[in-house]
């Protein structure tokens, strides 16, 4: 989902502090407490964070890109048992491995399982479940936010409890839009990457006792003083929410987007109401997966395949990414790179109006024709299309009337944009 906004920026370290008696706070900064993720014996891991969300011109829609922040992590907890210890979820039945010192919930997330959180900090309790067979590490945090009542009848705050053995517990999973309530939230602008000419990534970060769950390649609307929303997809995987990244193209004569890439600057604040959308990975489906993104459409396309590739999901994944100019594939050396680590994924950047000087090893031509050309039969597969409306709605038509896709696995995202210029602007997603 995308609307106007976008602009230049750099790393932005803490929010402004709120004066608390004599203390002074940022609502915004991190708890004390250790990062966790996959952690590899005898050193200290990188966990890459990208953005997303944008817009895309027409069939072949120009520009996206990518931004990776390193952080480092922690060595890994778990003392000589380098597979960790096996949590099985009833009654799903799915299974997940889990660090010694690890919370559940952040290796459930790590491994690409949406269970319900809140705060992530044990203070909301939307983590609670109840640990069925084995034992864990409460955490001093659940002392204070489940009953002896709950804590008697094997209940635990999951975002807190590590194991300490193989576990089975008992805890809902998200797999629909319908199972996420939307929230209004304030976010600071953490930092801004200027990734094309027209395209701006942006991480928001949220108060350090929030977070924002969300099903991969969802959208979220930012809130505007005069009513309007604003929206734009999701780039991160849910298992990466630590910022939210977006993609934001600018759209001409565009209100917000004129405002990101002449005034918003890094700790501005905002509001954000969300998650929202239909399009995200249906995680049920074994199909090979053709991924179809026009300009910054491919930032639920990104959201999508990274979060595939946390669950570990063996489906065949080709991506067609199409641009004008070979500049408008911002994030072109991230998708290569996911070619280079997973035989199952192929990329394939589609240019409409290739120079010379673009030295492109792509194709050239409309995006979704590209996709078509190389698969003429779609019967068995599953696609997921971003981008302008003339384009998806060009291969919904195409991809169901003349290679066979089943009508119910096109799954799209159309990028409307408002100009401001218009008395009724068309609904922004």
């Amino acid at each position: 989902m995308q609307n106007d906004i976008g602009q230049t920026g750099q790393a932005l370290q803490g929010g402004r502090p709120v004066k608390v008696g004599n203390q002074r706070t940022d609502p915004f900064a991190a708890p004390e407490r250790r990062l966790r993720g996959i952690a590899q014996q005898g050193k200290n891991p990188v966990a890459s964070e990208q953005m997303g969300k944008g817009a895309t011109g027409n069939v072949a829609a120009p520009d996206n890109e990518k931004c990776l922040h390193g952080r480092i992590l922690p060595e890994s907890p778990h003392n000589g048992d380098s597979m960790g210890f096996k949590i099985t979820i009833q009654p799903s039945q799915h299974t997940f491995l889990c660090e010694a010192g690890e919370s559940i919930l952040d290796a459930a997330l790590r491994q690409g399982l949406a269970m319900p959180y809140g705060c992530r900090d044990g203070a909301c309790g939307a983590c609670r479940g109840r640990v069925l067979s084995g034992s864990v590490d409460t955490g001093k945090a659940q002392e204070h936010a489940l009953s002896a009542t709950d804590r008697t009848a094997g209940f635990a705050l999951f975002c807190c409890a590590s194991p300490k053995e193989d576990l089975t517990i008992e805890a809902r999973e998200m797999r629909s839009s319908l199972d996420i309530p939307a929230k209004t939230l304030p976010a600071r602008v953490e930092k801004m990457t200027r990734a094309a000419p027209d395209v701006m990534l942006i991480e928001l970060k949220l108060p350090a006792c929030e977070r924002l769950q969300f099903l991969a390649g969802q959208y979220i609307d930012i809130l505007l003083k005069d009513g309007r929303r604003r929206s734009f997809s999701l780039a991160n995987a849910p298992h990466d929410d630590s910022r939210l990244q977006l993609h934001v193209r600018r759209v001409p004569e565009g209100h917000f987007t004129n405002h990101v890439f002449t005034a918003m600057k890094e700790r501005d604040l905002l509001r954000i109401n969300g998650p929202h959308g239909s399009f995200f990975l249906r995680e049920e489906s074994a199909k090979p997966m053709l991924l179809v993104a026009g300009g910054t459409g491919f930032a639920p396309i990104k959201a999508v395949i990274e979060h595939a590739i946390a669950e570990n999901q063996q489906r065949p994944m080709t991506l067609y990414w199409g641009g004008r100019r070979k500049e408008d594939l911002y994030l072109a050396d991230l998708a290569e790179g996911w070619a280079r680590k997973h035989p199952g994924f192929r990329f394939i950047p589609v240019l409409s109006e290739s120079a010379p000087e673009d030295r492109c090893n792509g194709r050239t031509g409309f995006v979704h024709v590209a996709a078509m050309q190389d698969h003429p039969d779609l019967s068995a597969h599953q696609a997921y299309v971003c981008g302008a409306p003339a384009m998806v709605a060009a291969a919904r038509r195409d991809f169901v009337g003349q290679c066979g896709l089943p009508e119910e696995e096109f799954i799209a995202d159309s990028f409307e944009f408002s100009s401001d210029t218009r008395t009724n602007p068309p609904p922004q997603r």
